[in-house]
């Protein structure tokens, strides 16, 4: 059998615990922006971490976002069908291979970035190639040197 503190020996290691827990967590509150020099690391600004610009139509209810996609087991099986037959194609840059994709009712949309208008048309083509796909709403873009990466 283990020998027990004494009672007030241990009332005051667990008040002593509770207090050194109480002093760490007020110092460890968060800052309340981050220091300047994790701004401007890698090059990279806070102004080109926002995509706002980017995500502009994404505001528009009109506008498929991944939100939009179905649960149903065909449009999950249409999405994986898709999403291997871009991941598959070796001549993708790794943007095109993240590109979203969101299938409703055979309808694929494809969203995000791309290298050119010819990385473009071969994701919609990888795409409009799978079992089940109706039709192919390309809404990917072309990035250009003055896009943010």
């Amino acid at each position: 059998m283990k020998p027990a503190l004494p009672r007030p020996l241990a009332v005051g290691v667990f008040a002593a615990l509770a207090a050194s827990t109480g002093a760490f967590a007020q110092q460890a509150t968060p800052m309340q922006s981050p220091p300047a020099s994790s701004q401007q690391a890698g090059g990279v600004t806070g102004e080109d971490a926002d995509n706002t610009r980017l995500n502009r139509r994404d505001r528009n209810d009109a506008t498929t976002t991944p939100m939009d996609q179905s649960n149903s087991s065909s449009a999950i099986d249409l999405v994986a069908g898709v999403r291997k037959a871009i991941v598959d194609d070796g001549k993708l840059s790794v943007k095109a291979r993240n590109v979203k994709v969101v299938a409703s009712n055979g309808v694929v949309t494809l969203r995000g970035p791309v290298a050119s208008a010819q990385e473009k048309a071969r994701v919609e083509q990888d795409a409009a190639s799978v079992r089940g796909v109706i039709r192919v709403d390309n809404q990917l873009d072309i990035e250009t040197d003055s896009d943010p990466e």
